[in-house]
């Protein structure tokens, strides 16, 4: 029950009269109320104890009409200076350290209704150079006509002593700025956004908040992060859009290639693309065709019809585009262009007797071809499985590279394998971003086209992680004479993002590529590289015997039978037997997030047993606690964490409804409004866990998994144990993956296009 107490505030200026009293009984018992009640309150701002413009988070004190003492408001919601009326619907929460406090559901601010108001809003710090002794003297100038002269007058403020014209303009866009701000929280929360969303919306669009949604929410969906089509098609419905209008038409097609996109295709067959709008939409297909052809005559998508590998025209979004066909320009211009410079055939023979002279490691027959194609190529692919030898590979070409006098950068996608590239040569690695040097103001790179990077070669690892985007900044900025070596692993599963850059590369048959497949002596005793291979093979992998192995089949008939055995595996006898750290050193990785045996169960089964109690902050039906695993869900470029990165709650401030999490040797700050970010992460996707490794690793496989079984699903999950992999499941779903060799086939054309380019 939702309890009213005063009339409903305007969205400017001072708030309905009252008769003296009002409320006052009502409001003296609402403090007195049970925890959990929904309610109404209505006050003055009198202090703001915390403030989180990032997040939009705020913890502020009230003054409610009725009620003696202040009182503690918290929530997400535009900030309301001192002096403030506000207007909030909510729960009362009560919590043994924190005390009584006001969980704001809703936030509504009108102008101050008293002269103290006013003075109190004017000298909070509002304007820079407006303090108390200036918010004083305002009021005395004008008394009661104040809020008047404010909102209809401003240039008056002009007349108050010592303002001055600076100080009084100040106010004036302060004022309008105030007013502006609310206007858009009630447009926005009374067409059905949280306060959250309202904030978020406000935070992306500014002023233009209400223009923008209203004439088109749907802007929403594309523009404003954890917004999907589903919300903006509600708020489109209350501001009246039909369901058969053309531009949610025109949305819902967009909607469906971003949706696309995030399942790793870069573009989507018209055919496929009609049907799945009108599924979505739930209107006619022949709505959907004249929705798409209006989206390409004002190039909002671009349709590709020359490509032999597609039925139909390929339809795209205008980004996605670009940037395939830049990727495919600009690399087919390295391959095909001469190299640049001295040439490197003739140092060949002389770095590799060097190279193993000083490692003590005798070169096979397929690393030396890898050698001898990156001297004479400008561009090479390295590829192959664990144990055959790539790191071994990078450090001899940095050997050459060094000789040639070329200056050489290596780097990675993420901070994880740069660190690991580190290690292993014993040279800076840094993260792609890095190295094109993102600016997180622009959101774009300084280094491009006109500002190349300065180098003669570069190494990129773990280059199948290396999404189309990401592909198309780094060719930009490389120059015309510099060589390309990308390493990586093809029979992974692709980027996360859109595109198999990869493989694509190596399928197009143009680029230069040596696949290595020999297990060197160093990781010929290892069962996980052996099995490794088996299963890359088509072949089953073998169990260890004993408990001084490192790899396990666990043999369980049904889901609900292998999340049971997980469990006991992660949290008793891999610590017992092993040693291992349950949380820091034990990850879980499964085919799905639903299910018995999938991501969401099975980290609220690994909390509890792990980590079922202490300080924690909730957010939605998550809850995050000190001590908890958990994982980054976004690309972060500014605080340089990104997709996948998995770390521990190192800290929580339960008041102010934030964390930090430490990633490796970094602690990050989370505030509430980023809390959506983070998930829980003793057990993750077998996706999101793409150029990691971990001490041990614990498979589910079974048959409820059915229709994400493939070999390389499997194989990629085997590949992220270093010390120890556990699979638990169906040999029957081993089976099944071991014999679906599909390569999470995706919608992409960067191999047709590199060839085309290539060949003519």
């Amino acid at each position: 029950m939702t309890q009213k107490l005063a009339p409903k505030p305007t969205a400017g200026g001072d708030p309905p009269a009252r008769p003296a009293g009002a409320g006052g009984p009502s409001q003296g018992r609402l403090f007195a109320r049970s925890a959990g009640d929904a309610l109404t309150v209505d006050g003055e701002v009198v202090r703001i104890t915390y403030s989180n413009d990032e997040s939009g988070f705020r913890v502020i004190r009230v003054k409610v009409d009725g009620v003696a003492d202040e009182k503690t408001l918290v929530g997400v919601f535009p900030l309301p200076p001192p002096g403030t009326r506000v207007r909030a619907t909510g729960k009362l929460t009560r919590d043994v350290k924190r005390g009584e406090q006001f969980k704001v559901e809703t936030l509504l601010t009108v102008a101050p209704a008293t002269l103290a108001g006013v003075e109190r809003f004017l000298g909070s710090g509002l304007v820079p150079g407006v303090g108390e002794a200036f918010a004083k003297r305002i009021v005395e100038a004008f008394g009661e006509s104040t809020l008047e002269v404010l909102d209809h007058d401003p240039t008056r403020l002009r007349e108050v002593p010592g303002l001055g014209q600076k100080r009084a303009q100040q106010i004036e866009r302060a004022w309008e700025a105030h007013r502006a701000v609310g206007a858009i929280m009630i447009f926005l929360q009374s067409h059905g956004a949280s306060p959250a969303l309202a904030s978020r919306i406000y935070k992306r669009f500014g002023p233009r908040a209400v223009a923008v949604v209203s004439a088109n929410p749907y802007r929403l969906a594309l523009d404003v992060w954890g917004v999907g089509f589903k919300t903006a098609d509600r708020i489109a419905g209350s501001l009246g859009i039909a369901k058969n209008a053309p531009e949610r038409a025109q949305a819902g097609v967009v909607q469906v290639l971003h949706e696309r996109a995030a399942q790793g295709h870069v573009f989507t067959e018209r055919g496929a693309l009609v049907e799945l709008s009108a599924r979505m939409l739930e209107i006619d297909e022949g709505a959907v065709e004249v929705a798409i052809d209006s989206l390409i005559a004002e190039r909002r998508v671009r349709s590709e019809a020359a490509l032999r590998s597609v039925q139909g025209a390929a339809i795209y979004t205008p980004a996605l585009y670009d940037a395939e066909v830049l990727v495919a320009r600009r690399l087919s211009e390295l391959v095909a262009s001469p190299v640049i410079g001295r040439p490197l055939d003739a140092l060949v023979e002389r770095v590799v007797a060097d190279f193993e002279a000083a490692s003590g490691v005798s070169l096979a027959d397929a690393q030396r071809a890898a050698i001898e194609a990156a001297a004479r190529s400008k561009v090479v692919v390295v590829t192959g499985g664990p144990g055959v030898g790539k790191t071994t590979i990078v450090r001899a070409l940095l050997m050459l590279f060094d000789q040639a006098g070329l200056k050489t950068r290596l780097a990675a996608p993420t901070g994880r394998a740069a660190k690991r590239m580190t290690e292993a040569t014993k040279r800076e690695a840094v993260t792609l971003h890095r190295l094109l040097e993102f600016d997180p103001k622009t959101r774009t790179f300084t280094r491009g086209e006109e500002t190349p990077l300065d180098l003669g070669a570069l190494v990129v690892d773990e280059s199948s992680m290396v999404d189309l985007e990401l592909m198309s900044a780094l060719v930009s900025a490389l120059p015309q004479q510099a060589r390309l070596v990308l390493v990586g692993d093809v029979d992974q599963l692709p980027s996360v993002g859109p595109g198999a850059v990869l493989r694509d590369a190596i399928s197009s048959g143009v680029v230069p590529t040596a696949r290595l497949s020999q297990i060197f002596r160093q990781a010929a005793g290892s069962l996980i590289v052996e099995n490794a291979h088996r299963i890359h093979a088509g072949e089953a992998p073998v169990s260890d015997r004993g408990q001084d192995g490192e790899f396990y089949l666990v043999e369980r008939k049904t889901d609900e039978a292998a999340a049971d055995s997980l469990i006991e595996l992660v949290t008793q006898r891999i610590p017992r037997v092993f040693g291992l750290d349950p949380t820091r050193d034990v990850q879980v990785l499964t085919p799905m997030h639903k299910g018995a045996s999938g991501t969401i169960s099975l980290n609220e089964r690994l909390q509890a047993a792990l980590n079922p109690s202490g300080p924690s902050v909730k957010i939605g039906a998550r809850t995050f606690r000190l001590g908890d695993k958990v994982m980054q869900l976004k690309n972060d470029y500014v605080r340089e964490v990104y997709n996948g990165d998995v770390g521990i709650i190192s800290k929580i401030d339960q008041e102010a409804r934030a964390l930090w999490v430490r990633f490796d040797d970094r602690q990050i700050t989370y505030e509430e409004g980023d809390l959506e970010e983070l998930t829980l992460a003793y057990a993750t996707s077998i996706h999101k866990s793409q150029g990691s490794e971990y001490p041990a690793v614990v498979i589910p496989f079974t048959m409820s998994h059915f229709v994400m079984l493939s070999r390389n699903l499997l194989y990629t999950a085997v590949t992220r144990g270093k010390r120890l992999v556990v699979i638990v499941g169906e040999k029957r779903a081993i089976g099944l993956s071991l014999a679906e060799t599909r390569k999470e086939a995706r919608s992409t054309a960067l191999g047709e296009r590199l060839s085309q380019a290539v060949r003519g």
